[in-house]
């Protein structure tokens, strides 16, 4: 990542910790409570007593981990698109033809979105809380990882494995999968991650009118 795309939470240096209490740990246990705070009350209503409150630090010491509350906000929603994409990539790069290519972009979109709910939560959400440059650099990230998706089903429609349309409108559709998942999925339930995984892969292959071709739909089973 280049310095013209860094946030303000990514500068190379941290204040010292406090004796005994490793500095990530610390920081990490912050950010969880942002997190699980900007999901329940919002990022407005929540403010940085809130937050020290939830770690147990208070007042001024808590300006000694972060700067504000927004850096926060920044570094949740940066970093949930910088997983997605860094997931996508891993996804595409370890199947063979586009339509194990699509499906497998799906199986870790959905993956993630069941397992990181807040995070989807508060991204969904709060994108109109963060102040520019960080608002870019997320909206430059969603389209990134949306190009993604749009390319591989035209690659697909180009190659005959696809029939749809509009890619655009496809992708949208598959993407939009992730957040349903988010707002309903419980561990413990009906399903586990994996087979819900696996059966929206089917459902977005449906969405982009696949081709069907000897035993796909039988994997997996």
């Amino acid at each position: 990542m280049s310095s013209a795309q860094r946030g303000p939470y990514e500068r190379p240096h941290r204040p010292a910790r406090p004796a005994g209490v490793p500095a990530n740990d610390r920081r990490s246990a912050i950010r969880q409570a942002a997190l699980r705070l900007f999901a329940e009350q919002g990022y407005r209503a929540t403010t940085m007593t809130d937050i020290g409150a939830a770690v147990g630090i208070r007042g001024p010491s808590l300006y000694k981990h972060v700067a504000s509350k927004h850096e926060l906000l920044a570094e949740i929603m940066i970093g949930t698109m910088e997983q997605l994409i860094a997931d996508n990539i891993d996804a595409v790069r370890g199947a063979d033809g586009v339509r194990e290519q699509l499906r497998r972009a799906v199986e870790a979109h959905i993956r993630y979105h069941a397992r990181h709910r807040l995070e989807a939560f508060v991204g969904n959400r709060e994108i109109g809380s963060l102040e520019q440059p960080d608002q870019e650099r997320v909206l430059s990230r969603r389209s990134d990882y949306e190009r993604r998706f749009r390319e591989l089903i035209e690659r697909g429609v180009t190659e005959g494995a696809f029939r749809v349309q509009s890619a655009r409108i496809a992708s949208y559709s598959i993407l939009d999968m992730g957040i349903g998942v988010a707002s309903w999925f419980h561990e413990g339930g009906e399903f586990s991650v994996d087979q819900l995984a696996y059966q929206y892969g089917d459902i977005a292959l449906r969405i982009v009118g696949a081709q069907s071709h000897g035993g796909a739909g039988a994997e997996g089973e």
